[in-house]
């Protein structure tokens, strides 16, 4: 089980990056996301909603980090630009079964590094905590998650060349781009 912990969210400031770090735990494979910082309910139910319509078995809620890192049993990865290399770690990284993905958004408390078992970088060049999370993911669940069927869909993308096309069971809705 993977869930992920998403550090300092900023009310006015973070909603867009916040939503689009639950949809790529949601789509990547993780079970859950928990935010910190900032209470934002709106932005916790968009992620939701996503969720209850595009199926799968994938929970939001709000947590106050140090709680939630101090409790998770499991191991805790800190994604960072200043950790180790994630493919010097991957393989042992991917014997893990219980993980907590911690992700940044405001400066990181030093609390966090120590507290992590692993502080991984996907690349030690500055970039988004949404790319390292997918990157991360992808790699740790070696692109098996493209894959995935999530169960209960409310809507399902059929794949074509052109155009856009969402089917609802037994409503099929067609647009054309």
């Amino acid at each position: 089980m993977i869930k992920v912990l998403r550090l300092g969210h900023r009310l006015g400031r973070d909603d867009r990056v916040s939503t689009h770090c639950g949809l790529v735990a949601r789509a990547f494979g993780a079970s859950e996301i928990i935010y910190s910082g900032d209470r934002d309910c709106e932005m916790m139910d968009s992620v939701k909603k996503v969720a209850e319509e595009w199926g799968g078995t994938f929970s939001v809620r709000y947590g106050e980090w140090r709680k939630e890192i101090k409790k998770f049993r499991g191991t805790k990865v800190h994604l960072t630009i200043y950790g180790v290399p994630m493919e010097k770690k991957l393989r042992e990284l991917r014997k893990k079964r219980n993980v907590l993905v911690i992700i940044g958004g405001e400066k990181v408390p030093r609390e966090v590094y120590d507290l992590a078992d692993y502080n991984i970088s996907v690349t030690n060049q500055p970039h988004s905590e949404i790319a390292a999370l997918s990157v991360f993911l992808h790699e740790y669940f070696h692109g098996r998650e493209l894959k995935k069927k999530f169960k209960k869909a409310k809507l399902k993308v059929v794949p074509q060349e052109k155009g856009k096309k969402v089917i609802r069971p037994l409503t099929p809705l067609s647009y054309k781009s």
